[in-house]
């Protein structure tokens, strides 16, 4: 297959996750979690989708950088530990948003967060640039990690 194919697929499959998300996020941002107590430091809902959608292709071109490489000593295991936080983003925003619980979103991105991290341990090694593209996710996932948890306890 050629790279430039490659390319595609990767950024289509990451934001195919966020698309999914976004649907389950759509039907209830304007009713259900407006209604929420949020921390001061919660960001306006406007930033989310242009943060999301640079985070996801950056993601893709991650997981591109990686693909491409034919036989890269530790390239199954941290091609298996992307696939494993891109499924565990995908359940996010239909737990959080779609389920209306904020519980569940932290029980899931707990384990997202690690996934991103032995994700990043994992690309390092095989293609530093690979691994820093996911630097910027590690820390909006800290953030929003933090911003999930808060809301679960002030609700």
């Amino acid at each position: 297959m050629p790279n430039y194919l490659k390319l595609i697929i990767s950024i289509l499959l990451s934001l195919s996750a966020g698309a999914l998300g976004g649907l389950a996020t759509a039907s209830s941002v304007g009713s259900w979690y407006a209604t929420l107590e949020k921390p001061v430091f919660n960001p306006p809902s406007w930033l989310f989708g242009p943060v999301w959608t640079l985070l996801y292709i950056m993601m893709g071109i991650a997981l591109f950088l990686i693909w491409r490489i034919k036989d890269a000593p530790g390239k199954k295991r941290a091609m298996m530990w992307f696939w494993i936080q891109l499924i565990l983003n995908a359940l996010w925003s239909p737990a959080f948003f779609g389920l209306e619980s904020p519980l569940l979103g932290l029980v899931i991105i707990v384990p997202l967060w690690v996934a991103i991290l032995m994700t990043i341990k994992a690309f390092y090694p095989i293609n530093k640039l690979a691994g820093g593209l996911l630097i910027p996710y590690f820390l909006w996932v800290s953030f929003a990690t933090i911003l999930n948890a808060s809301i679960w306890w002030l609700n």
